[in-house]
């Protein structure tokens, strides 16, 4: 089973990482090329760009200018530490064991606007670049085009080198949309959390964002194989709801009971 998860805009490079093991990302070149063409971008360009303020436009500028091969473990961070947000404070990567994290490398993948795919411990530099940002560059219109279809080859090669014939799909929309689904060879599962407000049950941003950390943390540390295993997967309140799940969406919901027990 190979799970996949979007990054976080908020980034954490102070806070010093939990462990010492590192890996290099697998497209750097093809994030040393974006970085070359952001590099041409101004503070304006920027801002119009991401819809960003002046200030936070600036800072990303910079970001670009002082990005730097090689990454090392003095100028980069884990992505797994260095992401930072509501999936990732589900996650808790923070909280994981030496074998969490030898086998999240091998079975959960970060989608990523700059670095296409990562595993949890790849190095990163800090960045902001959104997989639907529609950064026109040397290969199309957006980032979509400029990854093609390298993402979704990368997750079939890691799919077979652990015999995984599932994947896992918590990311969001935006960064999904990077992926090919007719050319995966697993079966494509996704999660969907539902809480309840107000006597009826929805999706909410926040919560559902924070599910999906708490599922992919959950699959590392009981080394979820099976969807049968990963229905039973009853973290902070969540419950499986068969007769509103299928053979493509797994369906888990949540009471205000089981959320005000869960804090």
């Amino acid at each position: 089973m190979l799970t996949l998860i979007s990054p976080a805009k908020t980034l954490d490079f102070e806070t010093p990482a939990v462990t010492d093991t590192y890996t290099q990302a697998d497209f750097l070149d093809h994030s040393a090329e974006l970085i070359d063409q952001l590099k041409e971008q101004s503070p304006e360009d920027i801002s119009a760009l991401m819809k960003l303020s002046a200030k936070l436009s600036e800072l990303n500028v910079q970001r670009f200018h002082d990005w730097r091969l090689p990454f090392k473990p003095d100028n980069a961070k884990a992505a797994i530490l260095a992401f930072k947000g509501d999936v990732y404070t589900g996650l808790n990567a923070e909280n994981f064991s030496d074998d969490d994290f030898t086998y999240g490398q091998s079975h959960l993948a970060i989608l990523s606007g700059l670095y296409g795919l990562l595993r949890p411990l790849d190095l990163i530099q800090a960045y902001r670049l959104e997989m639907g940002t529609k950064f026109a560059n040397s290969r199309g219109a957006n980032l979509y085009a400029f990854w093609g279809s390298i993402i979704t080859d990368e997750i079939n090669k890691r799919l077979a080198a652990t015999d995984s014939l599932i994947l896992v799909n918590l990311a969001s929309n935006e960064y999904f949309k990077a992926v090919k689904p007719k050319q995966l060879n697993a079966e494509l599962i996704t999660p969907v959390f539902k809480d309840q407000k107000n006597g009826q049950y929805k999706i909410i941003s926040f919560y559902a964002k924070k599910a999906r950390g708490l599922m992919a943390a959950y699959i590392i540390q009981n080394k979820i194989q099976t969807v049968e295993a990963l229905c039973q997967f009853d973290v902070a309140g969540y419950q499986f709801v068969a007769a509103e799940s299928d053979a493509k969406t797994l369906t888990f919901k949540r009471s205000e009971e089981a959320a005000a027990n869960a804090k």
